[in-house]
């Protein structure tokens, strides 16, 4: 109830403020379980699909969504709790396997599941290297993977958060990728890179975003330490303060 009524009260806004172009809605499956795979530059991302689908979507989003102190944290938590996002831990080990099993819950049972291969958003608005669990998961459950180009995002909402501005955006919707092909390899981890990558490129192709072969959380990592390096470096080269004579 949660999942229709927040969408009933957010659509209207976010199509007036933004206009959102769909291309490729006929190539959404109208029954049956699904992941929609999209590019992540930003944290409106997770309302793009909702937004166009007539069938429920559910994410899998960021265990910190779910954590959050005081009465924002709680409010964070029950939005996304009452839209029926999954949380994802993503350090890995168990934690991260339960939240994919859970996905994979959703998808047998014939439902969409949405998926940001990239793991988080883009630092600079290029496309990052996908993480293999979205295809073990389409091998498990048998379902298609359909790419999905969000275009637009990036640039009314740089930096990922905060106020978006006013703009233009398109929703890209790809035809279904069957890898059914690879039916019972799921274990197999040069099918699953294999996979991913063939999603990947799909999803470079229809958002138009230049492609890096990194994870985007590295990509983080790298930018945080040269920015701390430049304050490091910065204070180094500034005067020393006068001492007093007194």
């Amino acid at each position: 109830m949660g999942y229709w009524l927040v969408k009933a009260v957010l659509a209207p806004i976010l199509r007036l403020l933004f206009r959102p172009k769909v291309v490729g809605l006929e190539n959404l499956p109208g029954d049956g379980g699904a992941i929609l795979a999209a590019n992540h530059t930003t944290f409106m991302d997770n309302f793009m699909m909702p937004l166009v689908s007539s069938r429920r979507v559910t994410y899998l989003a960021k265990s910190d969504y779910f954590t959050g102190r005081g009465v924002k944290g709680w409010l964070q938590k029950q939005f996304f709790s009452g839209v029926g996002m999954i949380p994802l831990d993503r350090s890995g080990g168990q934690a991260s396997a339960a939240a994919l099993n859970t996905g994979l819950e959703v998808l047998k049972d014939g439902g969409l599941l949405g998926i940001f291969p990239e793991g988080t958003r883009s630092p600079d608005g290029r496309l990052y290297r996908g993480k293999t669990g979205v295809a073990r998961m389409a091998l498990e459950a048998g379902v298609p993977v359909v790419p999905v180009g969000l275009v637009g995002l990036h640039a009314i909402q740089p930096g990922g958060g905060g106020r978006p501005k006013l703009g233009k955006i398109e929703i890209r919707i790809g035809k279904p990728l069957d890898f059914s092909r690879y039916a019972g390899m799921e274990g197999d981890r040069f099918v699953l890179r294999s996979i991913t990558d063939e999603i990947m490129y799909e999803l470079m192709v229809s958002s138009e975003q230049e492609y890096v072969d990194q994870y985007a959380a590295q990509a983080k990592a790298d930018l945080a330490e040269a920015r701390r390096a430049a304050r490091l470096a910065a204070a180094g080269d500034a005067p020393a303060p006068a001492r007093s004579s007194g």
